[in-house]
């Protein structure tokens, strides 16, 4: 006859846990075993929990490991306590570090984010267990233990695990094939249709990467990454402005059209004031940026230098030309002879880091100033308003001033009032409206209709009512031709 059992979910695990141990016993035989010790001790007395302990006595089977609560991500919830968890690690924060006003004791604490099959959650690791990522090594995907944890309200009243006394994180051996890797829960862009947090996200850059100082709520100034990525086709992009960034945990080397997958991101509604109106992947300083295609090393190439030199804070910016006559923006910093560099310059450099069309280099680059007639002129490099037409590209146009320019104070969402100004230019193929921010309007205000200039360096970009616009940079300059 077929033994009825009433199993719990802690008993499935019960005899999954006694046959692994004792492999010579089959479930039947164990049910036979269960049903043999309620009739010796007497029916009412034993619950089939409870004669499965008995059994696992007789046999020297041991449920110690059981007793602890364990639980996927997805059954967590706020006051859960005693829990033991087997999750892969999928991002890291950086340490941070507090002084106690009252005992200047120094206390250090950094936040991980995991994930099982079921979800993910956040984990705060404290003092002693905020290096473990770095003692073993640990990187996105690897499987981990945690033991002892128990769950709390996060500030923003969302579930968070913190490790109780005597509790640890650990690598975990072997791999357990119910918690998928990495490839398993990336998503492409086409397959985004919901908000979502700690997403893993997978695309082809298909804008050159900007980095850009902000303030934060504090007044602390922060840089934030800005990019699209699109899919295969193309025909899909998505915005992806990552806060509160590390310049020196980015990629070395992003390049139009490279396979890249960001790690620990979340998918939110779109804004029609900062993009498309389609889903935006953002980041902070936990999230990683991965490229799937691993780069060359960088050799030495060549640019010739066709504006002047513009400080920022510690920085020297130039607007460049290569040998192919493609525009680019030198940004220097800390840079042996970088003193030396001027108008018409040409050099040899191997950069510390490329962004497209935006070249970095610091202490740790090669500079060398070079005699060189392989480069184009500047004249051949300019083109007419009508040839204007990709927009995120780079030109250098001679044109005239068709209007007065207008300057207007604009807030900034970051509460920031900067100053705005505009104007009309045009050649023999066309018009075009032209706008400069910041030092950019400044300059730009100093010009007076029917002035000839030369502007090198400005983007193009969509501007009021979707038409295009061409906006200065802040290493871009104008000239007024005699």
């Amino acid at each position: 006859m077929e033994v009825a059992l009433s199993l719990s979910l802690d008993f499935k695990k019960m005899i999954d846990i006694l046959l692994e141990q004792k492999p010579d016993i089959n479930l039947e035989q164990l049910k036979e075993l269960i049903e043999e010790k309620k009739r010796k001790i007497g029916a009412g007395y034993l619950t089939d929990q409870g004669a499965l302990f008995l059994v696992a006595a007789d046999l020297g089977a041991s449920f110690d490991n059981v007793q602890r609560t364990k639980r996927g991500i997805k059954d967590l919830y706020i006051g859960a306590r005693d829990l033991d968890l087997t999750v892969r690690l999928l991002s890291t924060y950086p340490i941070r570090v507090f002084t106690k006003k009252d005992s200047n004791e120094r206390i250090e604490n950094r936040t991980i984010s995991v994930y099982d099959a079921g979800g993910s959650i956040k984990v705060r690791l404290w003092d002693n267990l905020t290096h473990v990522i770095e003692e073993n090594a640990l990187k996105p995907g690897d499987l981990i233990q945690i033991k002892n944890c128990y769950v709390k309200s996060a500030l923003n009243g969302k579930p968070i695990i913190n490790i109780g006394e005597g509790g640890t994180i650990y690598p975990s051996e072997g791999n357990d094939t119910t918690i998928p890797d990495l490839d398993g829960i990336t998503s492409n862009i086409d397959n985004i249709r919901s908000e979502k947090e700690n997403a893993i996200v997978s695309g082809l850059i298909s804008s050159i990467p900007r980095i850009i100082e902000f303030s934060d709520s504090r007044g602390e100034r922060k840089k934030s990454l800005h990019t699209m990525i699109s899919n295969d086709s193309g025909d899909r992009k998505l915005r992806v402005a990552l806060w509160n960034i590390d310049e020196d945990s980015l990629p070395k080397f992003f390049q139009i059209n490279y396979p890249i997958r960001i790690i620990g991101a979340r998918i939110k509604e779109g804004n029609l004031q900062y993009g498309n109106g389609d889903f935006e992947i953002h980041g902070d300083e936990g999230t990683l940026i991965e490229l799937k295609e691993k780069p060359q090393d960088y050799e030495v190439i060549s640019f010739r230098i066709i504006s002047d030199g513009r400080t920022d804070n510690d920085s020297i910016n130039y607007v460049g030309i290569d040998k192919d006559k493609n525009i680019v923006y030198l940004n220097f910093h800390g840079v042996a002879k970088s003193d030396k560099i001027k108008l018409n310059s040409v050099i040899d450099c191997i950069p510390s880091r490329i962004f497209g069309n935006m070249v970095f280099l610091k202490e740790d680059s090669y500079l060398e100033l070079v005699e060189s007639n392989s480069f184009s002129s500047i004249e051949e490099c300019i083109s007419k308003i009508k040839d204007i037409q990709t927009v995120g590209n780079s030109y250098i146009i001679e044109s005239i001033i068709l209007q007065q320019p207008n300057s207007t104070q604009v807030n900034t969402k970051n509460g920031e009032l900067v100053s705005v100004t505009d104007t009309l230019i045009g050649d023999d193929t066309g018009e075009i409206r032209l706008v400069g921010w910041r030092d950019s309007s400044t300059d730009l205000e100093k010009v007076k209709v029917g002035d000839r200039i030369r502007i090198i360096g400005a983007i193009l970009n969509t501007g009021r009512e979707g038409k295009p616009e061409l906006t200065l940079r802040k290493d871009s300059s104008i000239n007024i031709l005699l």
